[in-house]
């Protein structure tokens, strides 16, 4: 359907396609989910939006309610998981396209699924793809400015994730029994006998926009928090969080200043991903010794702070593409033991915030020892001038140019560089993809790609 969109905005004004453009996307949201027969009535239905933490919330959240006895699908920017089999993201979209959505919570259903948790994104809100959708719960973790050129302003950004949250409310009431099944309702007695789905909002309250997002109806909301947070909102819920640690082993945190806990993923901004998941599963009625046991049993996300261990030094591998991302890498990276940090990184084109390229490069050169800038994803951009734009931003702090910042376009040279020159100790961090399937390229082609195969054959040919 997407492919049809495109054909037709070569043959339509550009003014009067982007008056018939929302028409569009509403009505091919409606066809999709009744081409496939409203799947979404079937299921609980979580939807997971935020500027971070998105992915590895939908994850965590999948494995806590798993872990409770419940089968359930999801999609995200790194995996698929329909209810039966998982699998890395190949389509290089967070929110794909409407049939696609309907087509995998009809599966989801067929499969036996009891919920399904949806990564729904700011301009796939914008789109319509949040729409004939019927969500039960939202989830925010928190925002920050991004796809701010597309959306013409940080305010139009955070409004863009305000239309999922105002969607809530038109979103139909569904009952489950004690098994987590949705069913009918026709009458007093099967109300009577199941339990309401109550329509819930769960927010990350020490986010300064938490209570724009609590400003939204829903029956039931929750929030959690590792300070003070002063919230809005009837029917609060609070849970708190804190001495948080994080290290080589994992992340450790305590909930309520009584229930421990330790989830193998590093980096603290972990505790708050996790979390959204404690809320999700005391929301759902999760006994606690499940809860916990769901998140300790996580071992790894595929691209999001993945390593990959070479002879003597180690490789790091995430998607953190935006400042603010990155910088939460690096608090990371930087309390790990290691004798210096070689960083591969890149940004995207196709018009993606231009301003953050030259920002990239300042915060690689003040905290990595060498910089390596490559292609990521150019789109129809120029890749030669994203890099040199990255690659300003590190000479800018003291990088110089062949001796500690190297501007490599093929980025599988780029990643043999870095690695070549990576001694014992060493961290070679490559940002940008994570697990993605494809490098994007000019007029819609897609290169398959893989940073984490790259990285294993390259350290293959290094070891020859």
């Amino acid at each position: 359907m997407d492919k049809l969109l495109h054909i037709i905005k070569r043959y339509i004004p550009v003014k009067l396609f982007k008056a018939l453009q929302p028409i569009y996307h509403w009505l091919f949201s409606a066809l999709a989910a009744y081409w496939y027969g409203w799947p979404s009535e079937k299921l609980i239905v979580i939807g997971v939006t935020g500027t971070m933490g998105k992915t590895t919330s939908v994850y965590i959240i999948s494995r806590v309610l798993a872990a409770a006895g419940y089968k359930v699908g999801f999609t995200s920017t790194a995996i698929y998981n329909d209810g039966r089999q998982e699998w890395l993201n190949d389509r290089k979209m967070t929110m794909a396209g409407r049939f696609f959505t309907q087509r995998m919570l009809k599966k989801m259903v067929k499969n036996g699924c009891r919920y399904a948790i949806v990564e729904t994104t700011s301009q796939g809100i914008e789109q319509f793809r949040h729409r004939f959708i019927n969500y039960d719960v939202l989830v925010f973790t928190g925002l920050y400015p991004e796809h701010i050129e597309a959306h013409g302003g940080f305010e139009n950004y955070k409004q863009a994730k305000g239309k999922l949250f105002a969607h809530l409310k038109s979103c139909k009431t569904k009952y489950a029994d004690d098994k987590g099944r949705v069913v009918k309702a026709d009458n007093g007695f099967k109300k009577i006998n199941a339990n309401r789905v109550k329509k819930t909002i769960i927010v990350n309250a020490d986010d300064e926009h938490a209570d724009y997002f609590l400003s939204f109806w829903a029956e039931e909301k929750w929030g959690y928090t590792n300070k003070s947070a002063n919230l809005i909102g009837d029917k609060m819920q609070i849970v708190k969080y804190g001495d948080v640690e994080s290290n080589s082993g994992g992340t450790e945190f305590a909930v309520d200043d009584k229930v421990k806990i330790k989830v193998n993923l590093l980096g603290e901004y972990n505790a708050a991903n996790a979390m959204t998941a404690v809320c999700l599963g005391l929301s759902q009625g999760i006994k606690w010794e499940k809860i916990k046991n769901g998140l300790e049993k996580i071992k790894a996300i595929p691209g999001r702070m993945e390593i990959i261990t070479a002879t003597n030094f180690t490789v790091v591998i995430d998607y953190a593409y935006e400042p603010e991302a990155l910088k939460k890498i690096y608090n990371t990276i930087l309390k790990l033991e290691h004798t210096k940090v070689i960083h591969v990184l890149g940004s995207a084109g196709g018009g993606r915030d231009v301003a953050r390229r030259p920002k990239l490069g300042v915060l690689a050169g003040e905290q990595a020892y060498i910089v390596v800038v490559t292609n990521e994803d150019p789109y129809d951009d120029d890749p030669k001038l994203i890099i040199d734009q990255v690659a300003a931003g590190a000479a800018s702090v003291g990088k110089i140019l062949n001796q500690d910042l190297f501007k490599i376009e093929d980025r599988r040279q780029a990643i043999s560089r870095a690695l070549s020159l990576a001694r014992a100790g060493d961290i070679v961090l490559i940002t940008g993809k994570g697990s993605e399937q494809a490098i994007c390229v000019a007029d819609g082609k897609k290169i398959k790609w893989d940073d984490r195969q790259v990285v294993r054959e390259e350290l293959a040919k290094l070891a020859d």
